[in-house]
């Protein structure tokens, strides 16, 4: 009977690990997509490509292993150096306050960036920037089918997109619910 039952949560835990792995390749598939189309949509129009959100992120292991999360870009832009080390173009601010003219940039791209932001408010403001110093903005979040995407405390707000526009919601807050047409 134990070994029964501990077979059931071993096949659980396999079934959520492989829906996991599935998920993670859908996110990565995404985020490429668009980190393609950005930098293709500056380059039609000639002109650099904003990443902001440092392509290293906080994790020492990115560069020990010499893996980005994502393509460089022209310029990068984090509040954490670490984020940015090594870029030739790295400028450390905030998203919130991007220190370009306007149209300065062809495409932005933040990819897991805005969910990080401590509320609404701050995000519509970073959406704001972005729509400012570029003419085509670029967004990757977490997939709510995602775990990490729940468990990870520094995640403070949920991102989404359907259409043209960009939804917005502070986690634990039902029903507030913000709209950004990108």
């Amino acid at each position: 009977m134990a070994l029964s039952v501990l077979y059931v949560l071993l096949g659980i835990l396999v079934v959520i690990g492989i829906w996991q792995l599935i998920v993670w390749m859908f996110e990565i598939r995404d985020k490429n997509r668009k980190y393609r189309a950005a930098a293709s949509f500056a380059a039609g129009i000639n002109k650099p490509v904003l990443v902001a959100g440092g392509p290293w992120g906080a994790k020492k292991a990115r560069h020990w292993f010499n893996k980005p999360a994502h393509g460089e870009g022209d310029v990068c832009l984090d509040i954490d150096r670490m984020a940015i080390e090594r870029h030739p173009c790295a400028v450390v601010a905030s998203v919130t306050h991007i220190p370009f003219a306007d149209n300065t940039f062809g495409a932005a791209f933040a990819s897991h960036l805005l969910e990080h932001l401590p509320t609404v408010g701050n995000a519509r403001q970073a959406l704001d920037e972005l729509n400012r110093v570029a003419e085509a903005v670029y967004i990757v979040y977490p997939s709510r089918q995602s775990i990490a995407g729940w468990i990870i405390p520094e995640h403070r707000l949920w991102v989404w997109q359907e259409g043209n526009n960009t939804y917005l919601q502070q986690r634990g807050k039902a029903g507030a619910v913000e709209v950004h047409h990108c």
